[in-house]
């Protein structure tokens, strides 16, 4: 299937990073030793010479046998024959540029970007459409496509990989006869974490299906976890993919994340009642990707309330800025957050703790200038206290001639609070009680207005 991340909305979806449909479950590929890169001798731009008519025929059976057998699997009917198409690289790099036009306007498009770049996960000369291109062209073996209900074929790939990708992909085209990807993604587009829960069911339940096809007889919840294995491989194959293996913290991690952390969220389902029980998840899905993290939080309906956070009246009658977005990135994207300007370990330390969030970013008249202001709420006031100082630590490398104000540090026993300077504008922090709240870009007439907003938020 498709996504690139948002913040879930994480590259763009989340508003969906992107909501492409490159397969990622190559990764998963590696403890058979099956290769991904191209035969030698032929290079990874070349396009490789057509298909002979008799293997193309032969693909075709196989990829009808493989949708009886994971169909079999899953307990999801075949309603309809799934038409198939094999591709070459350029084939697939000319299609990823389509359906990133027709599923977002120039205007998300920048919107995605400018959230990446207020945030600081990426310079300000990054261009998140080339970027995304690059991506994921390099990681394609093979993806079913819910808009032109279509299955494309890689061409360069051996008949056993192949296999396994239309294991994997198949069972995404099972998951749309039966209950509709792109109605199930969209009820949720303007809502980046719900986005990345539900991008996580999907992946997580064909990665699943993908591992049962290859472990059969053998059933999946009498292994134990794989995420674990998923994981080593994953980073044992990057080296074989630059643009992945060079990209931040934030692409790889979100990227993953649907496969890997989908995968133990699916798991723990099929404990619960095997496939048949999982099948109801498309009817009530997770609503935030701290369910996917923690499992029982949704199998338990332990999810926290959501978190408000209106625009703040100073900064929409500012001007000189203009109201750009709003969303929330979600456990998720505090995850990747802190992950890539800390260390994965703090982001592990962290994030857990997650109870909500949301933020309201603005665009200002020069090219790269942002307002942000964002909140978020933690499970205890110990954990909002390690997340102010994780943003503080952020802050300070974010912004080399960061001044701390005299006095921004004030502290009681519930409060904290931080001021500091960046050059033309502020940087405000505050933590009360469970809640750490924060703005960055804000005009130096704006500080007392916008500090009283912050400490306003309460519910």
């Amino acid at each position: 299937m498709i996504r690139t991340p948002s913040f879930s909305r994480r590259i763009p979806a989340r508003r969906s990073f992107l909501f492409l449909g490159v397969l990622a479950s190559f990764s998963l590929l590696a403890f058979d030793s099956l290769p991904l890169s191209c035969p030698p001798g032929q290079s990874e731009s070349a396009s490789p010479p057509p298909v002979p008519q008799k293997e193309s025929s032969a693909l075709s059976s196989t990829a009808d046998a493989v949708l009886e057998d994971v169909s079999r699997i899953t307990g999801l009917p075949i309603r309809a024959p799934v038409v198939k198409e094999i591709v070459n690289r350029r084939d697939i790099e000319k299609y990823l540029k389509e359906n990133l036009y027709a599923e977002y306007s120039p205007r998300e498009l920048r919107i995605q970007e400018a959230v990446l770049k207020a945030f600081g996960l990426v310079p300000r000369e990054f261009d998140l459409e080339k970027f995304l291109i690059a991506f994921y062209t390099e990681q394609a073996a093979g993806f079913y496509d819910p808009r032109l209900k279509k299955m494309f074929m890689a061409d360069w790939i051996s008949p056993d990989l192949q296999k396994v990708v239309l294991a994997h992909e198949l069972t995404h085209a099972l998951q749309d006869q039966n209950f509709g990807l792109e109605k199930f993604l969209r009820a949720v587009r303007e809502d980046d974490d719900a986005t990345g829960a539900r991008q996580a069911i999907i992946e997580g339940y064909a990665t699943a299906a993908m591992m049962q096809y290859l472990i059969q007889p053998a059933r999946l919840t009498d292994l134990p976890s794989l995420q674990p294995l998923i994981d080593q491989v994953v980073h044992q194959q990057m080296a074989e993919f630059p643009a992945f293996s060079s990209a931040p913290f934030f692409f790889r991690f979100e990227a993953l994340f649907p496969y890997s952390q989908g995968m133990t969220f699916i798991e723990q389902g099929l404990s619960q009642g095997g496939w048949g029980k999982l099948n109801t998840l498309f009817a009530s899905p997770p609503t935030t990707t701290k369910e996917i993290f923690e499992p029982e939080v949704y199998f338990e309906k332990k999810s926290p309330p959501k978190v408000t956070l209106t625009r703040p009246t100073v900064l929409d009658r500012n001007p000189g800025l203009s109201f750009l977005t709003e969303n929330s990135l979600g456990e998720l994207g505090y995850y990747a957050l802190i992950g890539q300007f800390i260390t994965e370990e703090e982001a592990k330390a962290v994030a857990p703790g997650w109870s909500g969030d949301r933020y309201v970013l603005y665009e200002g008249r020069t090219p790269g200038q942002y307002a942000l202001v964002a909140r978020s709420r933690w499970s205890s006031a110990e954990t909002a206290q390690a997340f102010f100082r994780d943003v503080q630590t952020i802050l300070r490398r974010r912004y080399s001639g960061l001044i701390v104000a005299d006095g921004a540090s004030n502290k009681s026993s519930d409060t904290d609070q931080f001021i500091a300077s960046t050059g033309p504008t502020r940087v405000l922090l505050l933590r009360r009680n469970n809640d750490c709240s924060w703005a960055e870009g804000v005009p130096p007439e704006s500080v007392d207005a916008v500090l009283a907003f912050l400490r306003s938020l309460r519910d």
